[in-house]
């Protein structure tokens, strides 16, 4: 544990060794730091992964350089299904400690397997587009989108979850129960799967659980028939003679064969016609519906023709922004270790368009830094060949520190640059920079012998013949 004031590393006392700095609080707020990262870990383990969220998110709270609660967030997150989030904390976190940091271990695989930026890119794309057929009223379309996000990513709960709203949305309770025990099995305790659920049970029927008794076999027979329980007393053998079993005999078989001509044969007949009838229908609405899902394929085709170039430009997207962040710690580096040139040249290369705000805070600090310290170099430097008369290099520098900030050292850099182009006889560039020294520094001493130099020019302050630097 390092002091936050000067870094020395801590000892057992409340004081720091190196500053005297009272650290008792910040100790304090680092151990319960500590324990909410040790909360958070217990809850991942059992796969209470919302919780452990929670867990992490206040430890990195309390003492943001916690690098472990930081990475196990990430961890946390990609386990989720939310890829961005995790690489988003997996960079901050190598940002803030770029040495011995496990964070790189997980960028590298991800960089390592070439089809991982395009699935990512490619869910989340499809996740946002089924959000979009939900406010246009297209579930249809929108169920399609998330059954082919859970296939590409089947760790992503938020797709449970919207495709779970949707299918209860049309009545199908039974499909979104199924949904949500698949995200059950991510996120055992999730507030918002827990509740979907009791959602989808408060509208299925309960299993019935009763059986029916058999009666006692020497009076009664039981049996099924549909959803009814026929009772039919059980027969007696009770024949007096061969005659009378004949004769009983034949009444049974005639009975028996006027039953089935006159009820069983126009039952069976009716049940065939319903059920030929109830197969027609059947045909007909997956006819119906064939044709609405081809006539949404076909929209759906229309539309992803013309994201194919958004897709595209999404993928190289995610490829910049990681290297943005890599140059932005690069330059932190290399400023660190006193390579302002080097911090230099890796901060041009850094696209804020790609940082969040942690990332511009941090590019900012650097930036203004290292702009500092360079402009200061090439202001010596380029001073120091203007008074040893080598016009070309003073030229050189000063020029670098105008073209970043004109009014540097209240004058002076645009002033020498000036001088430098007039004793190197090019005439069109002093007069140039001599017009933006009087329009930038007027009443002074400086931009009276810029006036002057002009005069004997023969142009006059405020005109634009000077000619334009290359």
């Amino acid at each position: 544990m390092r002091c936050i004031f000067c870094e020395v590393t801590l000892d057992g006392g409340d004081k720091c060794p190196g500053c005297g700095e009272d650290v008792k609080l910040v100790k304090r707020i680092i151990a319960t730091s500590n324990l909410l990262y040790n909360e958070g870990l217990k809850r991942a383990a059992v796969r209470d992964l919302s919780g452990a969220v929670e867990a992490l998110k206040a430890s990195l709270k309390l003492y943001k350089l916690n690098t472990d609660a930081r990475n196990l967030l990430g961890l946390v997150y990609f386990e989720m299904g939310e890829h961005v989030d995790a690489i988003t904390a997996w960079v901050i976190s190598k940002s803030l400690q770029p040495l011995s940091n496990r964070a790189d271990d997980f960028l590298n695989k991800i960089q390592a397997n070439k089809n991982s930026f395009e699935n990512i890119n490619q869910t989340t794309k499809k996740y946002n587009l089924a959000l979009s057929y939900c406010r246009q009223d297209g579930e249809d379309l929108a169920v399609i989108q998330l059954k082919k996000v859970v296939l590409m990513n089947p760790k992503m709960i938020r797709a449970h979850h919207l495709l779970a709203l949707l299918h209860m949305k049309e009545g199908r309770y039974d499909l979104a129960r199924k949904t949500l025990r698949e995200a059950e099995k991510i996120d055992n305790n999730n507030t918002t799967t827990l509740r979907y659920l009791k959602e989808c049970n408060n509208h299925l029927p309960k299993e019935d659980g009763r059986r029916f008794r058999k009666g006692k076999k020497e009076d009664n027979v039981y049996y099924r028939s549909g959803n009814e329980t026929i009772i039919q007393p059980r027969p007696k053998k009770d024949f007096s003679s061969a005659a009378s079993v004949i004769i009983n005999l034949a009444l049974g078989i005639g009975l028996g064969v006027l039953i089935t001509w006159f009820l069983v044969v126009p039952g069976i007949r009716q049940a065939e016609k319903s059920a030929a009838n109830a197969s027609l229908s059947e045909v007909n609405d997956a006819i119906s519906e064939k044709e609405q899902m081809i006539l949404s394929l076909q929209n759906e085709i229309g539309e992803l023709e013309g994201q194919v170039e958004a897709s595209k430009k999404i993928s190289d997207d995610a490829g910049i922004v990681l290297t943005t962040y890599e140059q932005l710690l690069g330059a932190y580096i290399a400023y660190v270790n006193g390579d302002i040139e080097g911090a230099g040249n890796a901060l041009a290369n850094v696209n804020t368009d790609y940082l969040d705000a942690t990332g511009k805070n941090a590019y900012d600090t650097v930036n203004n830094r290292v702009l500092g310290d360079v402009l200061g170099e090439a202001y010596d430097v380029g001073y120091s060949a203007y008074q040893s008369g080598r016009l070309s290099e003073a030229i050189e520098y000063l020029l670098k520190v105008v073209n970043s900030d004109e009014t540097y050292r209240e004058g002076d850099a645009l002033y020498y640059l000036m001088m430098a182009y007039r004793k190197d006889k090019d005439d069109g560039n002093g007069a140039l920079y001599a017009q933006k020294l009087i329009a930038a520094f007027p009443d002074t001493e400086m931009s009276r012998e810029a006036t002057r130099y002009l005069e004997s020019l023969g142009i006059k302050p405020g005109e634009t013949e000077a000619a334009e630097t290359e």
